[in-house]
């Protein structure tokens, strides 16, 4: 074999080990780097999670209709009173409490006085003309027997007996045919003035009745001068000062009728079918932790086109007088009582883009459950579907995912 023939054979020979040393490198680095690989991955798989869970609860809830309205007054009266004058007193204030009848304002009753006085003696002089006592209420009297009928009877019998003597003279020849044509003119006047006279009677009748009316139109007046509360409530508003002159009708005060309230609500047509008068209605207020009770009282008989709706009224005792009409107030109305229903706490509900659910626990693993959610009674929401009573949900799941590995926290 050639010089270069051995040359070129330990070249091969050498260049394969250097390739065989180089690849058991690589190997044993790899063997090592995989090693090491599996090592992290065992080493960073997360502990599990300790998690607080309740039993959904099933409880007999009563079915309600939601709905939100205005507390309005029962009745709301403005007062004014019906006579002019100046305002002497005013006994209320805005806020004060009135009952039916009280006192809350007075003019001045002064030329009111003076007019009933005036009416008085107006009265008496009508009773006097004819014939009867002055302070008497009897105003009763018989035209016939009134002095001025009795004047004038008397002076139609005196020309009767004149005519009739005249008459005599004449058929004896005694006087001329004028003084019987005298007579007998002086008789016709005499029937005359007696007719006269009971007309005159009966006119003075109709002027007492007058006279009479005007003593009660005057006192009347003067009691119109005090202006009183017709119902019980409280006022709302004050229009007007002492010393203010007021034509008939100005405002004084508005008294508002605050027991019993009137609740309007407007209700989803979807929910119209189940509200009947008589119901139970549950209101709450806004900064009132109180659930007041009243009771639907009125429906409208049509829906509003508009919103579809339906407008029903309740009335909600409020004696205490805790409500102010005005008042925004949300009610439930009770349209069914004791169905059984499946609740768990608010907190366990997770929203997310729109889909509600609840986070179980099966097999020491977290597990979304996909629920519908109903009504809410305080802390608790009911759960319409997805959930059956006695399953464990999480409470304050954050952000707890369906698979994590769990422990239930006593």
């Amino acid at each position: 074999m050639s010089r270069f023939a051995r040359h070129l054979d330990r070249t091969v020979i050498a260049g394969l080990v250097v390739w065989t040393a180089l690849v058991g490198a690589v190997g044993c680095k790899g063997d090592q780097a995989a090693t090491a690989g599996q090592q992290k991955v065992g080493s960073s798989a997360p502990a599990p999670r300790p998690v607080r869970v309740v039993p959904a609860q099933e409880v007999v809830m009563a079915h309600t209709v939601v709905a939100t309205g205005t507390l309005a007054a029962e009745d709301q009266v403005v007062l004014g009173l019906k006579v002019p004058g100046r305002l002497g007193e005013l006994l209320v204030d805005l806020g004060s409490l009135v009952r039916r009848g009280q006192t809350v304002a007075r003019l001045d009753p002064t030329d009111y006085r003076l007019r009933v006085e005036q009416a008085d003696a107006a009265l008496k002089q009508a009773r006097a003309r004819l014939g009867l006592p002055p302070d008497g209420t009897d105003d009763r009297v018989d035209p016939a027997e009134t002095a001025l009928v009795r004047q004038a009877r008397a002076v139609l019998d005196e020309a009767r007996l004149t005519r009739d003597r005249m008459v005599q003279l004449w058929e004896q020849k005694f006087i001329a045919r004028a003084q019987l044509d005298a007579a007998i003119a002086a008789l016709e006047v005499a029937e005359g003035r007696i007719q006269d006279a009971v007309e005159e009677v009966r006119n003075r009748q109709a002027l007492l009745v007058q006279r009479r009316t005007e003593v009660e139109i005057t006192r009347q007046q003067l009691a119109d001068t005090v202006l009183a509360s017709p119902i019980d409530g409280a006022v709302s508003q004050r229009q007007a000062s002492v010393g203010e002159y007021l034509s008939p009708g100005t405002a004084v005060v508005t008294v508002v009728r605050v027991h019993p309230l009137r609740l309007r609500l407007a209700v989803p047509e979807r929910e119209s079918g189940s509200v009947r008068v008589g119901q139970t209605v549950r209101v709450t207020v806004e900064g009132d932790a109180t659930v007041y009770a009243g009771r639907v009282a009125r429906l409208s008989p049509a829906i509003q086109e508009q919103s579809r709706t339906l407008m029903i009224e309740a009335e909600v005792p409020n004696e205490p007088g805790r409500l102010r009409p005005g008042a925004f107030a949300k009610a439930e109305i009770v349209t069914q009582a004791g169905r059984r229903v499946v609740m768990v706490p608010a907190s366990s509900i997770i929203v997310f883009a729109g889909i509600e659910k609840v986070i179980t626990v099966r097999d020491g693993r977290a597990s979304e459950t996909r629920v519908r959610t109903g009504r809410r009674d305080g802390d608790r929401v009911e759960i319409a579907e997805g959930l059956a009573a006695g399953e464990p949900v999480v409470v304050q799941p954050g952000n707890l995912t369906g698979g994590q590995p769990v422990t239930i926290a006593p």
